[in-house]
């Protein structure tokens, strides 16, 4: 059993992509393509991540729940279930369509997974921003209005973005991230997204990319007014989000040091430094990466300089037997 899991990024050509992967995160990525997705931990029919041995064997992480599923996730955990979260890296250099993912109330009816997500903006440019919401007193019918006229930017929620920042975007809120935005996005294991708005953007056949306008507004939340963004804190743990798929926290760290995490058979973890090293036993997670802590192991972190981690947990929470 290993102390921590490792899996190997899937990279996804955007055109709102660019090459943040690169020169900020220091990836080795695709040349000559505009990375906007970074899939760090999927279990997706069509997508798996990936574990390599030390032998230079491999496993994805579907069979790697397969064959020890009480291990990594504990009692209680369905074998057949699909891992809970989806994390991503997001390079937006350009703006993404104004979107929309179904909330639990019209998801099955619609043939979708609900899809909640928390967005934490690692680093972004002078005149970045996000799309959340909607601004207070627009309604169903001025939205549609707004819609037509090609004016939806003076309906909807933005936010201007700054390195540090956090928001949690719940399924049925209309949303888009602007340009100049790098963001490590943790999610429902969903991919279901319907597009409302793209800017009068051409991909690159020169043909606008397809509208999903009558999906968007069965799903989309028109009480969903002016969510606030949660600022960076100075604080060693700060909470970012807390719902019903998982809980983030962000660790600051000042100085080296060590910091235990978990005990022994408990709750799974995902551990995402973010511009520094950490070490976990023998295991160096390098910044920008992604690790899984499972169930079975405990946890003691190895802070070798000052730096930030993402901590994701709660979105597995093993039933423990009582008898």
């Amino acid at each position: 059993m290993h102390k921590i899991f490792k899996f190997e990024p899937h990279y996804f050509e955007r055109i709102w992509g660019g090459r943040a992967l690169e020169t900020i995160l220091g990836r080795n990525i695709p040349v000559k393509q505009n990375i906007g997705e970074s899939w760090e931990i999927v279990d997706r029919d069509d997508c798996q991540s990936v574990l390599t041995h030390s032998d230079g064997e491999s496993i994805t992480l579907r069979e790697l729940l397969q064959e020890q599923h009480h291990c990594i996730m504990g009692p209680g955990w369905n074998v057949e279930d699909k891992f809970p979260v989806l994390v991503k890296w997001l390079d937006c250099r350009e703006r993404l369509s104004l979107q929309v993912h179904p909330p639990e109330s019209v998801a099955d009816l619609m043939s979708g997974e609900p899809k909640t997500e928390n967005w934490y903006v690692a680093h972004s440019s002078a005149q970045a921003g996000l799309f959340v919401g909607l601004k207070s007193g627009t309604t169903k019918e001025k939205f549609i209005k707004a819609l037509k006229e090609n004016k939806l930017e003076t309906v909807c929620h933005r936010i201007n973005s700054s390195n540090g920042d956090s928001i949690l975007v719940k399924s049925g809120s209309i949303h888009a991230i602007d340009g100049g935005n790098l963001i490590l996005e943790i999610q429902q294991n969903s991919d279901t997204t319907y597009r409302v708005y793209d800017w009068g953007r051409t991909g690159k056949t020169g043909c606008t990319r397809k509208l999903h306008i009558e999906e968007s507004l069965r799903c989309i939340n028109f009480n969903d007014f002016e969510p606030e963004i949660i600022s960076s804190e100075h604080s060693q743990v700060q909470l970012l989000a807390e719902c019903n798929h998982f809980r983030i926290r962000k660790f600051t760290f000042p100085e080296p040091m060590k910091l235990k995490l978990k005990n022994l058979n408990q709750q799974c973890m995902i551990l995402n430094p973010l511009f520094s090293d950490i070490s976990v036993g023998k295991e160096v997670i390098p910044a920008g990466t992604l690790a899984l802590s499972p169930y079975a192991e405990d946890c003691e972190v190895q802070i070798n300089q000052p730096g930030e981690m993402i901590l994701t947990d709660n979105f597995f929470i093993p039933q423990t037997n009582s008898n």
